[in-house]
């Protein structure tokens, strides 16, 4: 590993030594009594991370890695912006805390904000810890202000891990939690690598995705639906960004038999993909919108939901239930506040898109030609997917779907001890830096990706 240049302190002013000890002491203190998520507890060996600072991040033995996964999807503005660390620091000492009934300084200006960017006439929101209690809101409006309560949502998707959110998920995290019961009927979206619908070009996959999605509505009965729910750019089931059209499809669609469409921007928004929201690509304005992630980079736990105007007056003199202790806390909307405001003032979300369209599109393109093992590059922005497979001509994975496999853990355990921490998910490593990666960060990264490919060049046929 890549270890870090000044061995007397890290970025948090810990000595190496002292950072060193206390990482030990986490580490068992966290096997003893920490229960991790999606984990078979006994099968892991978490990394302790001691220090961050922008695009790095430090482990318990000193190792500086480059954050190439972003965490999980979140930290778009990097690790402790000072003007988000100081926001918050400045909001303690103001108002830790206040119940969301009554209204707060920071709650407002954050709503504000993040209006201000959304679709055209979704001028509300009700904030979460999240987004998968976003996501599960989200559901529950559509379904008082329709009254109906069947939902559709896309395999190959990820919309949370508490109940109605993990039965809205497309993927085998699904499984262990779905007993049918949950009223979502799912169907198959557009990914022309993987085509379900045998199409020859991307216009149409588009049409017979559409087709299929149509039908789909017709057979379940258009008045039994209250929902789409839509990742606009799926993200951890594997960045397929949709085809000219499909959204707008799908907006049409939802228009014809009055049904919601519920944008889920959770990871997709916030300049992940060269826009403040995903959506923006594609010009569609769904009924609701779904955030958290990006928001404020995570610094403090945030969700919510923006609400079209409709919907709002459902819920004008009719009172919403559901609400939760934390909506809008202080701290967190202080944080988003602050987090907007850089990625404003310092040209973030362009920052983003320059560096997918000049430095990793055609970084990863040039991979594609070079590794037999990558069967496909896709993305936009700090927002990209390599899918490796063992061979071209049949497209196996190079990992099952819904595991892993040695030939990946060998690909991500060369990009570690190289110095990046990645992002991977079955058969796929992600690459989703910061958006404020610089291009020289951008570069050292793929240059590792370049060298872990060669372990997986190995195990093609």
């Amino acid at each position: 590993m890549t270890i870090v240049n000044d061995l007397t302190a890290l970025p948090n002013g810990l000595s190496v030594d002292q950072a060193t000890t206390e990482a030990a002491r986490a580490y068992e203190l966290d096997r003893a009594h920490v229960f991790h998520s999606w984990s078979a507890q006994a099968q892991i060996s978490p990394m302790t991370i001691t220090a961050a600072r922008g695009s790095y991040v430090w482990d318990g033995n000193g190792n500086r890695l480059l954050d190439f996964s972003s965490q999980l999807v979140n930290t778009n503005i990097g690790h402790q912006h000072p003007r988000v660390v100081e926001a918050i620091r400045a909001q303690a000492a103001k108002l830790c805390t206040v119940a969301p009934q009554h209204v707060n300084d920071a709650r407002s200006e954050a709503a504000r904000l993040i209006t201000a960017y959304t679709p055209d006439g979704l001028n509300k929101v009700f904030f979460t810890n999240g987004g998968a209690d976003a996501n599960e809101h989200a559901v529950r409006m559509a379904r008082l202000h329709t009254g109906r309560y069947k939902v559709l949502s896309r395999y190959r998707s990820y919309h949370g891990g508490t109940d109605t959110a993990i039965n809205l998920t497309g993927d085998p995290r699904r499984w262990p939690n779905d007993y049918a019961s949950s009223g979502v009927v799912h169907f198959f979206g557009p990914f022309q690598y993987r085509s379900r619908f045998h199409a020859d070009s991307e216009a149409q996959e588009c049409e017979r995705a559409l087709d299929h999605l149509d039908e789909v509505i017709r057979m379940e009965g258009p008045s039994t639906i209250a929902a789409i729910v839509l990742e606009t750019i799926p993200g951890t089931a594997g960045i397929m960004v949709p085809p000219p059209g499909y959204l707008q499809g799908v907006r049409e669609l939802c228009d014809r038999y009055g049904i919601m469409y519920i944008a889920d921007e959770v990871m997709a928004g916030f300049g992940r993909s060269g826009k403040w929201f995903s959506l923006d690509h594609f010009d569609v304005t769904p009924d609701l919108l779904t955030f958290a992630k990006g928001v404020n980079s995570g610094y403090v736990p945030l969700g919510g939901v923006a609400i079209n105007d409709a919907i709002a007056e459902t819920f004008a003199h009719r009172s919403y239930p559901g609400g939760l202790t934390y909506s809008g806390h202080p701290l967190a909307t202080a944080a988003a506040v602050a987090t907007i405001r850089a990625m404003e003032d310092e040209d973030i979300v362009g920052n983003a898109a320059r560096i997918g369209e000049h430095v990793i599109g055609p970084a990863l393109r040039a991979f594609a030609e070079q590794h037999p093992s990558v069967g496909d590059v896709r993305g936009a922005g700090v927002f990209w997917a390599v899918e490796l497979v063992s061979d071209r001509d049949s497209k196996e994975p190079l990992a099952p779907y819904g595991s892993s496999s040695p030939a990946m853990n060998e690909v991500l355990a060369a990009c570690k001890s190289a110095g990046l921490l990645p992002f991977a998910n079955f058969n796929r490593i992600h690459i989703v830096p910061p958006c404020t990666v610089s291009e020289d960060e951008a570069n050292e990264g793929l240059a590792i990706v370049d060298r872990a490919l060669e372990v997986a060049d190995r195990h093609t046929r």
